[in-house]
């Protein structure tokens, strides 16, 4: 336990606090340069965006082919450059509508440091802190710059988050303080001496809330799909172009036409966009609901846990308290009228109280007349806090405030009646006389009990609700406090968690490894569990393949948070706890992590459905490509009739089906789930569209027979691919049977309006070999079913 700071004064006026700096020594200091300037951004830049968007590989590949097709001609067979052009469009609004969704919430959620000029303190920006200026700093608080600590009043500052050290470390007026530390107990306040860039940790809170793309399954699986299609691509496409050159010799224009035919579709150039597009709709919808995402991924991210990890005070419970009983011990000697005054004069010795004290202050605020000569802040590890104070007669007494449990013996006459208390829900707070002094080590030893302070917390009126939908999506809900394991049982119970009835004292917590994973695989509620402890948790449940996300509002909570999957905090909790996490909820509303998850899964779920969709089109390219170099044969379609297929059955349905809602529980494996579908489902389209392609070219001869085979091999793969889009589109409601129906019946508009089949090159020639393509099509979808039935068994995800 580290040394309480010492806060004694002799009986003298106290020295006035420092000023800070005066309105002048601001300004001159703006002027000099000499600011916080680190830009705190909660997103990329529109640059930034515009350039991702369009800078892309498949863009540029995209791009050469549309300008080749711009020299041969005919415009009709360029269609896919302007839709690659809308595409593009579409991702750069979506994503710049999410930046100003998250600009706009991560100005209501931006800490604002407490900065004392002209004596004052006043609330300022991060980036309004100037060189020298006076930064207060309380419990929960996070240092934003570097400095010099000048005034300190049991000042302990964790800084793990830089050094890795767990253990807090006590502040004295000299001591240097990091940018990245928080403070855990006392407060006190620090001179800046490095701001901006020049500052240990600059980076840390732009880093923090910085719209990223990164750690992400989907995200990285996309990349990984596209890696190996790029390596399919190549030398098809190589193969393709000087196939198409030695067939169709004498004709240049038609095979440059066809070869780019060919390469287009094997690009899936709208999966990436609907991949952003999804996620940039999940932070607009979510936004609404003030819930702040500090990186992207954690939507999906949330959607993937399978463990929640909940702080009771401020997630289960709302963070105020109200005390509804004094209980004075027997043999005290002392009557409740000096035991008020004793905790009236504790709670004027904190200045940043916690709730548990806040409550004190409220019920008790009858401290006048005594003096605080030393104080010992709460801490989060040590359980509790102390004052050394004398009275108006001028007796001297120390006295502490905290856990029963640990500030008295085990089988303590008065811990029977604590453990009573508990069992309802209370919070319990002892108040003890010690006999040492507060810088003892040994200071809880031979203490005195004097009074038991019951408190009540207000439970959360959401709180039942969103832990019976985790219950219902099978999501393991443990609640972990640092209050006693009784009473945070008690307060489980009341909200219906399953396992609340055997709470667990973390204090016998077995400390390996996998002794804790065994504990917490069976336990719902642990209590007295310290902040390293937390931290432990959560790597036992991660040790066993778990996804763990962990909630909280206080400075215990930031290790857990910070090395947890997920790590949510609410808005109104320290300053600290929302920079680690990766979601903040603003509006302080635990109802609102159901909506999160939900998100997720209509992200993760969406896109998987449509991700197949696209690179089935890219198997049966790349197989049509092998296939027409293999037999020598002028490939079977045009750019113009591939973007008519791709449009209907894979670009319009596949935006509906990537926004439509989701509620399938998120499943790891995304690349094996996609590719175990897509490739069967684009080898059966490839091989049916080129036998008909075959047949075709056996059944027509004569001038206008390549047209007449194009549009037949045209016919068979759009029936297959609608087949394929009507496999996907399950489980059916209305709007997806009419998605469906409409791609179905654009098809058919385009073959019965004359003028569209000259604009796209289709015309069906007699009756034998369109039916024949129907027929071809119809073996096709029933093989697809087939194999579709098949490979769920016997490759389950």
């Amino acid at each position: 336990m580290s040394d309480p700071a010492q806060t004694a004064t002799d009986e003298s006026v106290p020295p006035a606090p420092h000023p800070g700096l005066t309105a002048p020594e601001v300004a001159e200091r703006v002027a000099r340069g000499e600011v916080n300037d680190v830009p705190v951004r909660s997103s990329r830049s529109t640059t930034e965006i515009v350039r991702a968007n369009v800078f892309t590989r498949f863009n540029a590949i995209i791009g050469v082919l549309f300008l080749i097709i711009l020299v041969v001609g005919p415009l009709q067979d360029g269609l896919f450059g302007f839709v690659i052009v809308a595409n593009t469009a579409i991702g750069i609004v979506q994503e710049l509508r999410a930046k100003k969704t998250l600009d706009s919430l991560a100005v209501i959620g931006e800490a604002k440091p407490t900065v004392r000029r002209d004596g004052t303190p006043v609330a300022v920006p991060t980036a309004g802190i100037v060189l020298g200026d006076l930064i207060e700093l309380g419990p929960g608080d996070k240092c934003v710059v570097d400095g010099e600590v000048l005034e300190a009043d049991g000042l302990e500052i964790d800084e793990s988050l830089l050094t890795g050290e767990a253990d807090p470390v006590l502040k004295r007026p000299g001591d240097k303080v990091m940018s990245g530390s928080f403070v855990v107990a006392g407060g006190g306040a620090f001179t800046a001496t490095k701001v901006g860039r020049e500052a240990y940790a600059a980076q840390l809170a732009e880093e923090a809330s910085r719209f990223t793309l990164v750690h992400s399954e989907l995200r990285t699986g996309i990349s990984q799909i596209l890696k190996y299609v790029t390596w399919m691509m190549v030398p098809t496409a190589i193969g393709l172009i000087i196939s198409q050159l030695v067939v169709e010799r004498d004709d240049w224009r038609e095979a440059v036409r066809r070869m780019v035919a060919g390469i287009v579709p094997m690009v899936p150039e709208g999966l990436v966009l609907l991949t952003s597009v999804a996620f940039a709709i999940g932070v607009i919808r979510l936004g609404r609901k003030q819930c702040l995402v500090q990186e992207l991924p954690a939507i999906e991210g949330l959607a993937r846990v399978d463990t929640v990890c909940l702080d009771k005070t401020g997630t289960l419970t709302e963070g105020g308290m109200d005390v509804t009983e004094l209980r004075l011990l027997p043999d005290t000697g002392a009557d409740e009228t000096y035991v008020r005054q004793v905790l009236g004069a504790l709670g004027d010795s904190d200045p940043r109280p916690n709730a548990s004290l806040q409550a004190i202050i409220d019920a008790y605020p009858d401290g006048s007349g005594w003096r605080c000569t030393e104080s010992l802040p709460f801490s989060s590890a040590r359980k509790y806090s102390g004052a050394a104070l004398n009275s108006p007669d001028a007796e001297s007494s120390n006295w502490l405030l905290g856990a029963p449990d640990v500030l008295l013996p085990a089988g303590d006459g008065a811990l029977a009646a604590v453990e009573e208390l508990n069992a309802q829900g209370m919070r319990v707070l002892l108040l003890a006389r010690a006999e040492r002094e507060l810088d003892d080590p040994r200071v809880t030893e031979a203490v005195r009990p004097t009074a038991l302070i019951v408190l009540e917390q207000r439970l959360r009126s959401d709180a039942a609700d969103t832990l019976r939908y985790f219950a219902e999506q099978n999501v393991s809900a443990k609640v972990i406090s640092g209050d006693n394991a009784v009473s945070v049982g008690a307060v489980a119970a009341k909200l219906g968690l399953p396992g609340a009835d055997a709470p667990v004292d973390a204090r016998r917590l077995p400390a390996e490894r996998d002794g804790m994973a065994d504990v917490l695989d069976h336990g719902a509620v642990f209590g007295r569990v310290t902040p390293q402890q937390k931290r432990d948790m959560v790597a036992a449940l991660q040790s066993r393949g778990h996804t763990v996300a962990m909630t909280g509002d206080g400075v215990n909570d930031v290790l857990a948070l910070k090395d947890a999957d997920i790590g949510v905090s609410m808005g109104s909790g320290s300053e600290a706890t929302r920079a680690v996490a990766q979601i903040v909820l603003l509006n302080n509303s635990f109802a609102t992590l159901p909506s999160v998850v939900a998100e997720g899964r209509r992200v993760i779920g969406n896109i998987t459905r449509v991700a197949t969709l696209f690179l089935t089109k890219t198997v049966y390219s790349v197989l049509l490509a092998i296939l027409v170099v293999c037999t020598r044969v002028p490939y079977p379609f045009l750019p113009r009739h591939l973007t008519l297929l791709s449009t209907l059955t894979i670009g319009v349905p596949a935006f509906f089906l990537a926004l439509a809602p989701n509620k399938e529980r998120a499943k790891p494996h995304f690349v094996r789930r996609v590719m175990r579908y897509s490739m069967p489902a684009g080898v059966i389209a490839g091989l049916a569209t080129f036998a008909a392609y075959l047949l075709a070219r056996h059944h027509y001869a004569g001038p206008g027979a390549l047209d007449a085979e194009t549009s037949a091999a045209t016919l068979t793969l759009f029936l297959i691919s609608m087949w394929v889009l009507a496999i996907i589109a399950r489980p059916y409601t209305w709007w997806r049977v009419v998605l469906v129906g409409a791609m179905g019946l654009g098809f058919l508009v385009v073959l019965g309006t004359p003028w569209l089949q000259r604009f796209f090159a289709l015309k069906l020639v007699g009756t034998t070999m369109p039916w024949a393509a129907v027929g071809i099509a119809a073996v096709a979808g029933v093989v697809l079913e087939g194999t579709w039935r098949w490979v769920g068994r016997r490759f389950p995800a």
